[in-house]
């Protein structure tokens, strides 16, 4: 008579099958806690980028002062002209009569001379200030020999140039030439040496022969008519860039032939420039109400669309209600509809080109009157609000967003105390599993071993 076989168990994948079975469900809750504490993370960065970056728009239009953009154009090319917001729109003339240039001066033949004292010299220029220059030190190779390239490096290098004269060299038929140029235009710019501190007499002599300086470029001043050359008011001055119309740099570049017409200068709106500034702030809100749109969106079951991180989030759905709001602002009867910034439907806002230049035609002060500043302790307007709104959130020291990311931190870190106490908690469930199934599988096979003996013994007795 043989008797039945028993079921057999595999220790190892029955202990582990229990020892999940045992912790199924606490590992789910932790597993979707921490999926749903690290979307909160990843969010939380993408909105304080979003934050920051228009933080610093909002900085970038108070530091240009003014959305309302002016040009200035010359009518030929004598120079370039660029006009501030405070400019007043309408035309100059002017006649270019000289630029101002930087002096320049040639010492031919400074050969190789003996190193060894040679003193010093100073550099001089024509408004009367100079610095020294030590030659004794200046024989950068040790060699015993002062070259030319050697003294334009004392020059450039000596502690009160401050790079008020550059020295170079040249080599003009087969002899080095020492190169002086000042740093500035002006006629008090014009450089010369002074070489009575030198005590090398080779070196003296050659830099004190006329025959072998020449003056490359004479430093001379910029002069510059206001209306026709003559009659008009003679303005002299050092630099090729004049201030004569208020809020309006120009910058000279072409001098004009004798007895030529003057130049007209046009300064008024620049319609272009205007449009990029308004619509840099389009943009910039819509990436900010996007991003803020995208994370608090309620989801759609029916066409399988997932809620953003924060649905439903009450701060974040504030802070979306009060930029909406601080559109709606007025500066008198102007509003930024009346410039053609208009809301729609999903929170961002468009632009109307035509309504702005109309609008801006009427009343150009009172677009910037709406924006006003974002400037720290000068908050107005528009950007003033916009930035108020922003820092309650970015603020390093009491911001939503340091907060918020500490809270997460915090969850994610007692996450992690839990998934350690769960994952200690598996490791003895399976061990006892381990042990209890091990002792099972133990008991079967001496139980299949008597079995075998019975079978055995029967199987002689039927015999």
């Amino acid at each position: 008579m043989a008797t039945t076989s028993s079921t057999s168990y595999d220790p190892t994948s029955t202990a582990t099958k229990l020892a999940t079975a045992y912790t199924a469900g606490r590992q789910a809750m932790i597993t979707a806690q921490a999926s749903r504490a690290a979307a909160q993370s990843t969010a939380l960065s993408t909105l304080s980028s979003a934050m920051s970056e228009f933080s610093s728009a909002l900085s970038s239009f108070s530091t240009q002062q003014s959305m309302v953009a002016n040009s200035a154009t010359f009518s030929s090319t004598v120079g370039t002209a660029t006009a501030g917001s405070s400019a007043v729109a309408g035309t100059y003339n002017f006649y270019v009569e000289q630029l101002a240039t930087a002096g320049q001066v040639s010492y031919g033949g400074v050969t190789d001379t003996a190193a060894a004292g040679s003193g010093s010299l100073n550099v001089v220029l024509a408004d009367g200030s100079n610095f020294n220059v030590n030659l004794t030190n200046s024989d950068n190779n040790l060699d015993g020999v002062l070259t030319a390239q050697e003294i334009a490096a004392a020059i450039n290098q000596a502690a009160d140039n401050n790079a008020r004269v550059t020295a170079a060299t040249l080599t003009v038929n087969g002899e080095p030439s020492l190169v002086l140029t000042a740093a500035n235009t002006g006629a008090d710019n014009a450089v010369s040496l002074d070489t009575s501190g030198i005590t090398n007499v080779d070196l003296k002599a050659i830099l004190d022969d006329p025959a072998k300086q020449t003056t490359l470029v004479a430093a001379q001043d910029a002069v510059v008519w206001v209306g026709p050359q003559n009659t008009g008011t003679r303005v002299q001055q050092a630099s090729n860039t004049f201030a004569l119309v208020d809020d309006v740099s120009m910058t000279f570049t072409q001098a004009q032939a004798a007895g030529a017409a003057p130049v007209t200068l046009t300064v008024g709106l620049d319609k272009t420039a205007t449009h990029a500034n308004v619509k840099a702030f389009v943009d910039a809100y819509n990436k900010l109400s996007t991003t803020l749109a995208n994370l608090t969106a309620p989801g759609d079951p029916a066409s399988g669309k997932d809620p953003g991180v924060f649905a439903q989030d009450s701060g974040l759905m504030a802070l979306r209600s009060r930029m909406t709001a601080t559109l709606r602002q007025l500066a008198g009867s102007q509003s930024l509809p009346t410039f053609g910034i208009t809301g729609q439907r999903d929170g961002t806002i468009a632009l109307d080109s035509a309504r702005l230049d109309k609008a801006i035609a009427a009343n150009p002060d009172a677009l910037d009157t709406l924006f006003g500043s974002a400037t720290l302790n000068n908050e107005s307007g528009v950007l003033g609000d916009l930035d108020a709104l922003t820092t309650q959130w970015t603020n390093s020291v009491d911001g939503q967003l340091n907060q918020r990311k500490s809270s997460v931190q915090k969850q994610q870190a007692s996450l992690d105390d839990r998934q350690a106490q769960l994952d200690n908690q598996y490791n003895n469930a399976y061990k006892r599993y381990l042990t209890q199934f091990s002792q099972l599988q133990a008991l079967q096979s001496q139980m299949a071993q008597n079995t075998g003996l019975f079978d055995a013994m029967f199987s002689q007795s039927d015999s």
